[in-house]
């Protein structure tokens, strides 16, 4: 292409920064040459000399020089075409669906992502509920391999910007529902807990580290108890750690049930009670990028439900319980713990910032 090119700055790029609309729409177009095009006076928006950093408005015309030749580029892998029944299995899970947003009720062993030995997953079913788009939906938050529920992906890149900010910024609210070993003392109560990853499982496990865990705060609430055997509880997690639910209830002393990751043998109920792992995230609720409020509900897979139905819950008491956000107050104890904790990553932080000046 030896000509100059013009661009009308579409919806979804309303509002974002030009270096990055060169990113999502000419990603041939390195950060340099741009910068190059800018300082030269080749790169111009609405007729005005524009800059990398420039914020775009939905409308205005973006003139690109003459493409620049190509350089050689490592041919990418190209994914495989889904099969029918692939298509028609990821598109049974969505459960609901608008221009910028679907949700999936994501079943038990299924994984999110792709890694080692790990070959099923969301990510390479994605191609199969692209529906009226031209590209395909993109993962904003991750559910363990055995934990099902609600799946939020973006249709938009404007969307995925969106709902990533709201789950950085803690505004997304996840409701969980667990049934766990033994009864919490307490009914409704915050653990306050820091987490990192245990040394020698190459990251796969996660474990309360009070000298160089993360700051890490999750909410449990007893919907029902089974005597002393087992409670079904409700969970919001206010931060977002890896495995941080199961974690935390196996380290207050009831681990969730079926998870021999974190419970061991004790995590297993006799009776006729699955060996799966029985967490669901029953909801979500966050911001719209439209307006408005997201919030979907999903169904329990059929091994939660039977459980429940055997140690004789009624699914409808979990819906009835108040779905407020707050957590209870901290105690003076919990504070006293929360500021040590953050006094322990300052620490941290500093010591790594000694030894870089030290090495230089």
């Amino acid at each position: 292409m030896n000509e100059v090119r013009q661009f009308t700055v579409a919806a979804d790029d309303d509002g974002i920064r030009l270096d990055r609309w060169f990113k999502r729409h000419l990603p041939e177009a390195t950060f340099n040459v741009v910068s190059r095009w800018a300082r030269t006076g080749q790169l111009r928006v609405d007729g005005a000399r524009a800059a990398p950093g420039d914020r775009i408005e939905a409308g205005q015309v973006i003139r690109v020089p003459p493409a620049e030749p190509e350089k050689p580029a490592r041919k990418k892998s190209s994914r495989p075409p889904l099969s029918p029944e692939q298509t028609e299995f990821i598109q049974s899970l969505v459960i609901h669906r608008d221009a910028q947003a679907l949700v999936i009720n994501k079943p038990p062993g299924l994984a999110t992502q792709g890694g080692t030995k790990t070959h099923e997953h969301v990510d390479a079913l994605l191609d199969g509920i692209q529906f009226d788009l031209e590209t395909r939906p993109k993962l904003v938050h991750r559910l363990d391999k055995d934990t099902s529920g609600v799946l939020l992906l973006a249709r938009t890149a404007r969307a995925a910007a969106y709902f990533a900010k709201h789950f950085s910024g803690r505004s997304a609210r996840k409701v969980y529902w667990a049934l766990v070993i033994g009864v919490p003392e307490i009914d409704d109560g915050v653990i306050d807990l820091p987490l990192a990853k245990q040394p020698g499982t190459g990251g796969e496990k996660m474990h309360v580290d009070e000298e160089e865990g993360l700051p890490s705060r999750s909410r449990y609430r007893v919907i029902e108890r089974a005597g002393n055997r087992a409670a079904w509880v409700e969970l919001q997690p206010h931060t977002g750690r890896t495995h941080q639910l199961r974690v935390h209830m196996a380290a207050i002393g009831h681990p969730i049930v079926g998870d021999g990751k974190y419970g061991g043998q004790d995590a297993f109920l006799t009776g006729g009670i699955s060996r799966k792992m029985h967490l669901h995230a029953r909801r979500i609720r966050i911001d719209h990028p439209d307006g408005g409020k997201l919030d979907v509900t999903a169904s329990l897979p059929s091994h939660f439900a039977e459980s429940l139905d055997t140690l004789g819950f009624e699914e409808a008491q979990g819906d009835a319980m108040p779905q407020d956000d707050a957590a209870p107050p901290e105690t003076r104890e919990q504070k006293k713990a929360r500021a040590r904790a953050h006094a322990k990553t300052v620490r941290k932080e500093r010591r790594g910032e000694r030894r870089k000046r030290s090495k230089n």
